[in-house]
């Protein structure tokens, strides 16, 4: 347990099937690098794939927690997890639709706290939707991290969001510019991009980084960041991940970037 409260960072995005849950997963291999203790929270309700994604079954989930707040029945923090190794811990999505209408959003202020307080860094994958849930956990985490992809459609879905954070005084965000998750799609230069979406793109993701056997890691339910021959593979893309990392734990960056390469 952290003797700390831990930090915490939404992964959000303006559309769906921009790499958001890999790249949510692929941050928690760069954290388990910085050998920091990570909680994946599964916040995408409708349609998460965090455990599915990395090939663990569960009993307990997000539901369960509400429900057990709710009425009185919780004690421990750990009875809701899903252990994917020792660094990574999983707090699934439910299994059954039915109980995403039972999740009142005013318990999600209260499980990211939970949250932040048995972790050094809390990892929340969403759905591209501006509903309640989504709103709250906007406005209650530390940071917040737009994936972005080069799409005409996104481009303008993200300018409408930005515009609202803008309007509400809202600066706590960066975006990432996602180029692996479809490396033909370039109908924009970042330059066009910017222009487009009026704010600064702070991080990209190249075209190499795009995996062409992405689908044998989902079967065998392994994090690409944390195969050995990651940080010399995609070296550029390692260091982009892992200045995401560090600025959510608002640690060096330049410092760390040094000794991960020596």
């Amino acid at each position: 347990m952290s003797k700390t409260k831990g930090k915490s960072l939404c992964i959000f995005s303006s559309k769906g099937g921009v790499g958001k849950t890999t790249t949510t997963i692929n941050l928690a291999g760069i954290f388990e690098h910085l050998e920091k203790r990570v909680l994946l929270l599964d916040l995408d309700l409708s349609s998460g794939g965090i455990s599915m994604a990395l090939n663990k079954p569960f009993d307990k989930t997000i539901y369960n927690f509400v429900d057990d707040y709710n009425n009185n029945r919780y004690k421990n923090f750990n009875d809701y997890i899903t252990k994917y190794d020792d660094y990574i811990d999983i707090l699934p999505s439910p299994k059954d639709p039915r109980q995403i209408n039972k999740i009142d959003s005013k318990y999600i202020d209260i499980l990211i706290d939970k949250a932040e307080s048995n972790y050094d860094i809390v990892l929340i994958d969403t759905n591209h939707i501006l509903d309640e849930i989504n709103i709250v956990t906007l406005d209650k985490v530390d940071k917040i991290l737009f994936v972005l992809s080069n799409d005409p459609l996104d481009l303008k879905n993200l300018k409408s969001i930005i515009s609202i954070f803008k309007d509400s005084n809202v600066t706590n965000y960066r975006i990432l510019l996602n180029n692996s998750r479809d490396p033909y799609k370039d109908y924009f230069s970042l330059y066009d991009i910017k222009n487009i979406i009026k704010a600064n793109i702070d991080y990209t993701l190249t075209s190499s980084f795009y995996i062409k056997n992405m689908d044998n890691y989902v079967m065998n339910g392994e994090i690409i960041t944390l195969q050995n021959k990651m940080p010399s593979t995609f070296s550029k893309d390692y260091e982009t991940l892992m200045s995401i990392a560090l600025e959510a734990l608002e640690e060096n960056v330049k410092e760390n970037l040094g000794e991960e390469n020596e």
